[in-house]
């Protein structure tokens, strides 16, 4: 089974990345900014909860996405593996993920990380709250905040699949088929 942590900032790519990822390895893509989106849009306890704290660009508890996850990880039983996109987000979250899959004898087979400046990531994060609407994405604040909260809290996630030696550092600048083919590259390796 391949497991895939895709790793990276706000506005790095994992989303774009993700999609043409599952469609080359036919994995299942499991995005916590997406499940929580879709919760927040239907209104779901889960989901005003969330809302709360996705408002001020902060993280949403462990035990909130954690259930979350082994939730659709359990829904999924004959999946090929798994791209992890936002998620773990913290050492507790990625342990908490290990401990789930080693359950599984499914363990995660590495992280790719997308490194990318951060100027870029506004630029980025500015463009995609215009193209989609997303109010997250709108303000400079809160981009700026999520993205300190990013490099604070989430950033040493790296540090514990590197110790595992299971981290990829990948330049996510450059095209979008560039990044791609990087990708590609680290998990064919």
């Amino acid at each position: 089974m391949l497991n895939i942590v895709l790793f990276g900032p706000p506005g790095a790519g994992k989303g774009t990345q993700a999609a043409r990822l599952l469609e080359k390895y036919k994995l299942v893509h499991l995005s916590t900014g997406d499940i929580l989106r879709s919760e927040l849009k239907s209104q779901t306890k889960l989901g005003l909860e969330a809302k709360k704290y996705m408002d001020k660009g902060e993280l949403v508890p462990d035990q909130v996405v954690i259930g979350m996850i082994e939730g659709k990880i359990d829904s999924t039983p004959s999946a090929k593996g798994f791209i992890f996109d936002g998620f773990p987000r913290t050492k507790a979250q990625a342990k908490a993920l290990d401990e789930m899959l080693a359950k599984k004898k499914s363990p995660i087979t590495m992280m790719l990380a997308l490194e990318v400046e951060k100027d870029e990531l506004i630029k980025r994060l500015l463009l995609r709250g215009k193209d989609s609407g997303r109010a997250d994405d709108q303000d400079r604040s809160v981009i700026e905040n999520r993205i300190k909260v990013y490099d604070n809290e989430t950033s040493p996630v790296k540090d514990f699949y590197d110790a595992q030696k299971k981290y990829k550092g990948i330049n996510g600048m450059g095209s979008i088929d560039e990044i791609f083919d990087r990708l590609c590259k680290a998990i064919d390796s």
